[in-house]
């Protein structure tokens, strides 16, 4: 804790992810704009959290990782502790067959180590909730299958081949991925248009070729999410992007928790842009808030416009022939 009696939502982040590794700021502000939380704002529009808001949100954190609790459940179990008077619910002993899920991440590239490494916080910013969606549930009731429908052929499993007899591995072509949407070009990366893919975690595994565990992994490292509709988990087009993009980097060796780096990276990057179209949200008029979602979309092509380039230069030496 600081010298202050309350906290901002960045110090919140860093306070907490040593146990709730997957914990994040756009986190933190979807749970606010469900109900879940409430925290006092400064005159300028920053939110301050005391001890009881944090516990509060430790609980919250704790009852989804732990006894996978939707989050209506969890919303009607607070407002019934606010109503007896307590800060938060008493803790429940785990239902029968659950257990917490175990978190990981990796100490060194291609190394696994048990305990999850935490990492900076990103700037705080505040304005509008950030979008965001509840974290994937453990598994989805199956279906009939409409992936096929949806999406073109899906692509065989992106593990790597077992060894043969002889004790050498077999050769295994790489797997050909359908093609991703394309999200760069002269218009708003942050837009991606019309979409109707709605699927549940059982076809997106059978529109990527990954296992459910890799999805799994995925979601525990945070970098895969889905949306709940009357209590089941459906995944959207960016969550296909996001799956198919990390089958892609299977093919290597490279693993789910490598790849928070890049999550890391974008919380931070949108962060920042943030900053910089937060006079025109404190506005609050619809002029603004388009001239700022404009605004936004081009400093994230100009984003990738730079991070390619500047990837490209950092990688030269081992591109360029000459």
């Amino acid at each position: 804790m600081t010298d202050r009696s309350h906290l901002s939502i960045g110090e919140v982040l860093s306070l907490l992810q040593d146990d709730f590794p997957d914990v994040t700021i756009s986190k933190i502000r979807f749970l606010e704009s469900q109900g879940l939380l409430d925290p006092e704002r400064t005159p300028s529009g920053y939110r301050k959290f005391y001890e009881a808001d944090i516990e509060r949100l430790r609980w919250i954190l704790r009852h989804q990782r732990d006894h996978f609790l939707p989050l209506k459940v969890i919303k009607d179990r607070l407002e019934e502790s606010t109503r007896a008077g307590l800060m938060v619910p008493p803790d429940e002993p785990p239902v029968a067959g659950t257990a917490p899920v175990a978190a990981s991440a990796p100490t060194s590239l291609f190394e696994p180590a048990p305990t999850p490494t935490s990492t900076p916080a990103p700037p705080e910013v505040e304005g509008e909730p950030a979008a965001s969606v509840t974290p994937a549930a453990p598994a989805a009731p199956a279906r009939t299958s409409v992936a096929t429908a949806l999406i073109e052929e899906p692509p065989p499993s992106v593990r790597p081949a077992a060894p043969a007899r002889g004790g050498e591995a077999r050769p295994r072509p790489a797997p050909s991925l359908p093609p991703l949407p394309a999200t760069s070009g002269p218009g708003n990366p942050l837009d991606a248009g019309p979409s109707g893919i709605s699927l549940t975690l059982d076809e997106l595994s059978e529109a990527t070729g990954l296992s459910l565990r890799e999805l799994g992994d995925l979601t525990r490292f945070g970098l895969l999410a889905g949306y709940q509709v009357g209590g089941d988990t459906f995944y959207d087009g960016d969550a296909l992007v996001v799956a198919r993009t990390a089958a892609g980097f299977m093919r290597f060796g490279i693993e789910a928790r490598h790849l928070r780096m890049y999550k890391v990276a974008a919380e931070r990057e949108a962060g920042f842009m943030e900053q910089v179209v937060m006079p025109l949200l404190k506005q609050r008029n619809p002029t603004a808030r388009q001239q700022a979602a404009a605004n936004l979309g081009e400093m994230a092509h100009l984003g990738e416009q730079l991070r390619t380039a500047l990837l490209r230069a950092a990688l030269r030496e081992h591109t360029d022939p000459r």
